[in-house]
């Protein structure tokens, strides 16, 4: 009996050790699975943060730019789609600001901001663009293009390039030329069809030596005169014509007591989409290429946009009852070439210019 009782004792005592390691298992079972939960909530919320950082290291950049002109303009539509493309391209690293309106000045004072580094970017013709960089200039020479096509040989190839390397001394980058319409010749009392109907005639024309000259060599009066005096002049016969494109001819009322539009075409100054050299550094190689690729086909659409915005106008005074004479540009540009002397500057560009016309 004392040996059974024994032995069970012994039983007991042996199985003490493996119900405290079976409690130990346990614990540290319960233990190990209450720490894989933080580590997962940690992984979690790493995963989420990752999610929400930039895809890229890239500067985060808002810049500005300048327009003159009103929201309804295929140019002011034209540097919104550039300001919507850069932030495509960017992934929305760089956002554009667009002013309208001519909001943060007229074009020769945002010409300066650029230079300056306050204003990030400008769309200027280069009318007013040759007065800080001679070197644009050459297009704004009368009868310098032939054609529409013609221009932009010559502004998409090298001639065209050079110009914007040039810009560079200016502390200006020229992302692309835009299309700012051409300049005809209209009239009160009788239509010009050769360079000898021109002969006398009173022309109102901006204040511009190439211009005054221009109409001098063509056998006119020049006339400078604030624009907004312009119809009523043409009204009164103070005058006996003015010169401006289709959208201008129609939008200020002249096609209504100046009927006779002449399609020489004498004068195309292209615009230009300028970026301040100061701001273009803040940018990253992939931002730069890609405000290039973003002002290349802003651009091809703009031209586009002008070109039937030009039409639109015309076929608006046609249906008013105007007539729109065609004529040989070759004799008018003959009859001007002499202006070309008085800018030796561009004694060797005006050539390569004349040369792609062929």
């Amino acid at each position: 009996m004392k040996k059974s009782i024994a032995l069970l004792l012994a039983v007991m005592l042996m199985a003490l050790p493996l119900a405290a390691c079976s409690g130990n298992t346990s614990s540290q079972t319960s233990s190990s699975a209450s720490a894989s939960e933080p580590a997962s909530s940690a992984a979690a919320s790493q995963e989420a943060a990752s999610e929400a950082a930039p895809a890229s290291d890239e500067p985060i950049l808002n810049f500005k730019l300048a327009e003159n002109q009103s929201k309804e303009n295929p140019v002011s539509q034209g540097v919104q789609m550039f300001a919507d493309l850069v932030k495509e391209k960017t992934n929305g690293t760089v956002t554009i600001d667009v002013y309208l309106d001519a909001q943060l000045g007229n074009e020769n004072e945002t010409i300066d901001q650029v230079q300056a580094g306050t204003l990030d970017f400008a769309r200027i013709n280069t009318s007013a663009l040759a007065s800080t960089a001679d070197e644009v200039g050459v297009f704004t020479l009368p009868y310098i293009f032939t054609s529409t096509e013609h221009k932009y040989k010559v502004l998409d190839g090298e001639v065209g390039q050079k110009v914007i390397e040039d810009l560079l001394k200016y502390n200006m980058i020229g992302l692309e030329y835009w299309e700012a319409g051409s300049r005809n010749f209209y009239t009160v009392k009788k239509p010009v069809q050769s360079v000898a109907d021109l002969k006398g005639m009173k022309l109102r024309v901006q204040q511009s030596d190439v211009a005054i000259r221009m109409v001098e060599l063509l056998g006119g009066a020049a006339t400078p005169m604030a624009y907004g005096e312009v119809y009523q002049a043409l009204q009164t016969g103070v005058i006996d014509g003015a010169e401006n494109d289709f959208v201008s001819y129609y939008t200020s009322g002249h096609y209504e007591v100046a009927r006779y539009y002449t399609l020489d075409g004498h004068m195309a100054p292209p615009a230009m989409l300028l970026m301040s050299k100061t701001s273009w550094d803040k940018m990253s190689p992939s931002q730069q290429q890609a405000v290039k690729e973003a002002a290349r086909e802003a651009c091809l659409w703009q031209r586009q946009a002008m070109q039937d915005y030009q039409n639109e106008a015309r076929a608006k005074v046609e249906a008013a009852g105007c007539t729109i004479y065609e004529v040989n540009v070759q004799e008018f540009q003959d009859a001007v070439s002499e202006i070309y002397n008085m800018y030796p500057q561009y004694s060797e560009v005006i050539p390569q210019i004349q040369a792609l016309s062929e």
